[in-house]
């Protein structure tokens, strides 16, 4: 039986949209649900009470950064994550799978874990699936990822096909650590963008006893529609009864095709890491703060947000703390980002428990869509 005891709660007509939630060690959480990225025990440019104002049910964090620095030993003796950064509320952590992918030439693969050379001392570090799990026993994650081995998605049958029936294997050996331990634990789904692997990688896979399915290997190299396609085809080889998590997605627009095809969980950058070279996403549509025609605006971020960044500050003012590349400037307009996120995700699940979703995708899709010197008119119209 699942740790996280999840529940469908809707399901929208004319979609796969669906509402659900599930308990962790830390609380409720609320699905469709967007996860900020807080790799290094910290959310950039954010405090855990700003993350606590935009009502962040979870937090990522990443098992290879955190095994670096600050290391095992200081989230055992101080009493996990959530002590150390004074978060009272659940957290997920990747297994360092992601980094087997994006270091190439720091890495060597064997059967046994990845070869790291640590970029804080130099020294030789093997991340097994097992070494995975301890950190993220030591960590006190809420739900923990299996190791597994990320490739291009657009990668050849005979690379995809190695790193799949590895990743499975990692799988069952990150399951077996994981042992009586209450935190739940996510199997992950690749093959590239290889129907008949994807098949392979969600029929053996979904025969073990994991609290949910990922789905990686995307986002990676694909186009859009690629992704999209294979989201579709995965969701439908996933059980019913646990969440799906699409690793590493997305804009606004990108969850909430993921949404419409049956996604639960999400996690991406974008918030923060757009937010810092002044890329706010509203109401209105995706704003450039860079760009000169704000530098004389009075108007606030969002006419439909209610953050204090779009309460207290101009446009102007935005503009001139990012041009400055003040770090205020991406503190005020990533917390913007994250607000804006969870209060879309809540749209989104409201309009599916109230079976609307169809109606707001449509309006929803066709707002993300329009040029960013139109969005305003259009959306006031």
């Amino acid at each position: 039986m699942s740790r996280l005891k999840f529940q469908l709660e809707g399901i929208a007509s004319y979609s796969r949209a669906r509402a659900g939630k599930f308990q962790t060690l830390h609380g409720t959480v609320l699905t469709p649900l967007f996860m900020p990225v807080g790799t290094q025990a910290t959310v950039k440019a954010q405090t855990s009470q700003t993350l606590k104002e935009c009502d962040s049910q979870i937090l990522l964090a990443n098992t290879y950064h955190l095994l670096l620095r600050p290391g095992a030993e200081v989230f055992q003796r101080l009493g996990g994550i959530h002590r150390l950064m004074n978060w009272s509320h659940s957290v997920l952590t990747d297994s360092g799978g992601f980094q087997i992918y994006s270091l190439p030439h720091s890495r060597k693969m064997k059967e046994e874990g990845a070869l790291f050379k640590s970029y804080v001392d130099g020294k030789l570090i093997l991340l097994t699936p097992e070494l995975s799990i301890e950190m993220q026993k030591s960590i006190g994650s809420d739900i923990m990822m299996v190791l597994d081995q990320c490739v291009s998605s657009t990668s050849d049958l005979n690379q995809a096909l190695e790193a799949m029936e590895r990743t499975h294997r990692w799988a069952l050996r990150s399951l077996k650590a994981r042992g009586e331990s209450r935190q739940s634990l996510f199997a992950i789904v690749q093959g590239a963008c290889i129907s008949e692997l994807r098949k392979q990688s969600a029929s053996f896979l979904t025969q073990f006893e994991f609290d949910g399915f990922a789905i990686g290997g995307l986002a990676v190299g694909e186009s859009k529609a690629m992704r999209e396609d294979f989201t579709e085809m995965t969701v439908e080889l996933l059980p019913s009864h646990l969440p799906r998590y699409l690793m590493g997605v997305g804009t606004p627009l990108d969850i909430l095709e993921a949404v419409h095809r049956g996604v639960d969980l999400f996690d991406c950058i974008i918030p923060t890491a757009h937010a810092q070279r002044g890329v706010a996403y509203t109401h209105q549509g995706k704003v450039q703060l860079r760009r000169t025609a704000y530098k004389f605006s009075e108007d606030r971020l969002d006419l439909y947000c209610s953050c204090s960044t779009c309460t207290l500050y101009s446009k102007a003012y935005l503009h001139h703390l990012i041009k400055s590349e003040e770090v205020l400037g991406w503190h005020l307009v990533g917390f913007h980002n994250l607000f804006f996120y969870r209060q879309f995700m809540r749209e989104i699940r409201q309009s599916i428990l109230e079976d609307t979703f169809e109606t707001y995708y449509q309006s929803k899709k066709k707002n993300l869509l329009t040029p960013e010197s139109h969005r305003t008119e259009i959306y006031l119209q």
